[in-house]
Order: C-alpha cells, then structure tokens, then sequence
C-alpha cells in the first residue's frame, strides 16, 4: 500500500511539471514582450521662421530617456529629391550589461535650410522628415517614429511702393509715409539706422495699404540708413529711399555740477522707492547708477508700454505746451556730469525741460488715454499719456498727479502739478514724446505747421 500511495505521488509529479514548465514560460515571454514594447522616441521639430528663404534655421530634438536612442536622422525632401541633413547613430557604452549599459537619452540635429545652402531649392513647400529609433536589444524591439513638417518655401521678397510724397526729415525727429505691400508680407515700416518703426493698415484704406510715424534717431546723420522696407516670414526683404531732404541737428552739449546737496536730495528719495537697488558705496556711487541703470531699466517700462498702444488716433492737431513755461534744456542734449571737479557719467537728456512756477498745473499736450501715473525711476512721479498707433507723451519730475491708469483725458485737461521729484534739481516739467518706444524731438510735435505738412498730408490723421 505504501508503495502504491508513493507511486501514484510520483506520477502526479511528473503529469504537473509539463504544465508549471508551460506557465513559467508564457510568463517570461509576456515580460519579455512587454520589455521589448516600452516608450517610442518623441521628435521636436523647430523652424527659426514659418517659412524657408535664404536660410531658416532648423532644430530637431529627440528624446528617449527610458531605454535610450539608437539612431536619428533629419531629411528635407522637396519634390523626387532627398537630402540628409543630419543623422547620428548611438551604442551602449560603458561597462558590458546585457539588460541596459549607458544610453543617451537625449539628441539634437540642427540644420540650415534655404536657397542659400541649397541652390537647387524651389518656392512652394519643403517635407522636414525627422526620424527616431530607440536603443534595440535581446529585451527591446525596434520602434522607428517619423515626424514630418511642411514647411513654404519663399525666394522673392514682397511687393514695397512708396505711396506718399515730399519726405523731410531731420536727425532726432520724426516723420510720416505711407505704403502699398503685397500680399506676402509680414512686416514693413521705416528703417532708421538700427531702429524699425512698424507699419499699421491705412484706417478704411484698401487692402495692403500701410502707413507708419516713424521715428530718427539723434544720433542719426546718414540719410541713407533711412528706408522704407516690407519683409515676409521668411525673413526676404525689399528697402526703398524715400527721404527727399535731411536736415542734421548736432545735439547740444551741457556741463551739469553734482553737488552734495543735490546727492542728499535725489538719492534718498529715488532709493525708497526702487526695491533691489544696488546702494552700496558713497552718495555719489549710488547717484551713478541711478543716472545709468535705472535709465536704462525706465526706458524698457517705457518701451514695453508702447506695445499697448492703441491701434487708433487718439490725438488730432499740433501738441499744447505747459503755459507760461521757458525751455530750460533741449532734446538730445549731451550731459557730462561733474562731481567736485572730476568727470562721473555722461548721459543723453531725450526731452524738453519747461521751468514755471513751483507745482504749476500740467495740462495733457494732446487727446490720450493714462497708461502710466506714478514713480517712474529717474522721471519720479510722472504721467504717460497713449495718443494711438504708438505716439506717447511723457510728463516727469511731477509734484503730484491727478489722473490714474486708464483714464481717458482731452487736450489741456490738468494731469497733476509740476515738481522736482527723481532726478530733478528744481521745479519744472521734463515733456518727452515717444514713437513706438523711442524718443523723438518734441519740438515738432509743439509745431501746428509741421503737423500739417510732415503728417496730415500723408496719413488721414483726425483734424478736430
């Protein structure tokens, strides 16, 4: 019996083992085959622009940090033609591990494309066919991804005409012209040196009608850095001369004497109110920065705020002047600072400063919506005023003022009083006017004659 009952638990042995064999191996295939699956590599493709011209930048980037790239390959196809941009392939390295070594995770393939590099390239549309395969092994399949983008190819620039007649201009100043573009463009303006004045649709003009107030820099004396200009998304671009007669304006030059009163005055005051301002040093070390640095960062508010402008004349006729007022320092008026008899810093002065009596009212130069009112750095309290299509108005050094951000106000409505807030010596009001964030000579702006021949005659401004 004994014999019996160990023979039947031996065959019962061997009948199970078959099927325990049969399960341990579809369990090590199961997670075999879900090693071998795993994440598929992810493709980025980046253009420098929307559309190819001479040369557009292309990145692409891959990325696989589970189990690592094997290969990655960019390609532009444009009709029966193939060209490899860029293509690496990537083994384990490192010490021998069957399960996984060092891998890299992580590519990129950057490429210039466009009729420059290559000359047989036509306008219509290029294929940027990126592809990726992971690391493969004994525990991971191949898993190619292909990514394709259709990208314009563009190899002409737009259409440019100069509409508008009898341009004259003058350095530091300003100006108006108006467009016809065509149809591919994507930007167009004025040029002026270094500085690109923006264009804006003729309001119920036909279509591709522009027009632009464009601003001279005051340190601009070649008038052939003055050009209108039209550039599409590719980055093609058409100039054309358009200044008819260019009047230099050699700036002024002033001495201005820093005193230790006028030091224990200012730097205080502008300090209090500029958090993280570096205040290390004497009286004279901070006054330093104050005049260059937080310039320099005020003039960026005052740049970034002309990307609010509206898209709308808010102004009509010439600008008023402060009442009663004597021109105590001109526009671009050349400042050599001077601390007890030694040179410190030499600034740009980009206003008018108008001298009354001690907290004269302000009236606003001209119809325009509040953009700014409050400390502004150097110009301490002070009120921006939006007149359209990127015109602003500066009022500065103010003692008080009576108008807040959004506020619409008329020409000659009181916006504060006059004072010797930042850096001011005395009172008086500094008036700075600003073309899509640059300064340009207020005298012009003052002039009711200028206004009518350089811009009412170009462009449909509101005569109210």
């Amino acid at each position: 019996m004994k014999q019996q009952s160990l023979g039947h638990g031996s065959r019962g042995v061997r009948l199970g083992f078959p099927l325990l064999a049969v399960a341990v191996a579809a369990l090590a295939f199961l997670g075999w085959a879900g090693l071998r699956q795993g994440a598929a590599p992810t493709i980025t493709v980046e253009t420098e622009r929307p559309a190819i011209g001479k040369s557009t930048k292309i990145t692409v980037r891959f990325s696989e940090p589970a189990g690592g790239l094997g290969a990655v390959r960019l390609e532009l196809v444009q009709g029966e033609r193939t060209l490899a941009l860029g293509e690496h392939a990537f083994p384990r390295t490192g010490a021998f591990n069957p399960l996984r070594g060092r891998i890299t995770a992580e590519s990129t393939i950057e490429a210039a494309v466009g009729s420059s590099v290559q000359d047989w390239l036509t306008e219509g549309e290029v294929v940027l066919r990126a592809t990726a395969d992971r690391m493969a092994g004994f525990l991971r399949s191949h898993a190619p991804v292909v990514v394709e983008r259709r990208v314009p190819v563009r190899l002409r620039p737009p259409a440019l005409e100069v509409l508008s007649k009898q341009h004259y201009v003058r350095e530091g100043g300003s100006g108006a012209i108006r467009l016809h573009i065509g149809a591919t463009a994507a930007r167009s303006g004025v040029r002026a040196g270094v500085w690109e004045t923006l264009s804006y649709p003729v309001p119920g003009g036909p279509a591709g009608e522009r027009f632009a107030i464009f601003a001279i820099p005051w340190d601009l004396a070649d008038v052939a850095q003055v050009v209108a200009f039209a550039e599409d998304d590719a980055g093609n671009r058409v100039e054309r001369p358009f200044v008819d007669i260019f009047k230099a304006a050699p700036p002024h030059k002033a001495v201005m004497d820093v005193s230790d009163a006028f030091l224990a005055k200012v730097v205080p005051a502008i300090t209090s109110e500029t958090p993280g301002l570096d205040t290390r040093g004497e009286l004279v070390d901070q006054y330093v920065r104050i005049n260059s640095e937080v310039r320099r960062t005020n003039l960026a508010q005052i740049a970034a705020l002309a990307a609010t402008s509206d898209e709308r004349f808010l102004w009509s006729g010439s600008f008023l002047q402060m009442p009663n007022t004597q021109l105590r320092a001109n526009f671009a008026e050349q400042r050599e600072y001077v601390y007890k008899g030694r040179t410190i810093d030499h600034q740009t002065h980009l206003g008018l400063d108008l001298a009354s009596l001690a907290h004269a009212p302000v009236p606003a130069a001209n119809a325009g919506k509040v953009v700014l009112a409050g400390w502004l750095g150097i110009y301490g309290e002070a009120v921006i005023l939006d007149h359209g299509y990127g015109l602003m108005s500066l009022y500065g050094h103010m003692s008080s003022t009576a108008v807040k951000p959004g506020d619409s106000v008329k020409k000659g409505q009181t916006i504060g009083s006059s004072g010797a807030t930042g850096l001011a010596g005395g009172d008086h009001l500094h008036f700075e006017v600003f073309l899509q964030g640059r300064s340009v000579n207020p005298i012009e702006w003052l002039d009711e004659h200028w206004i009518r021949d350089a811009i009412a005659t170009k462009i449909p401004v509101p005569q109210r």
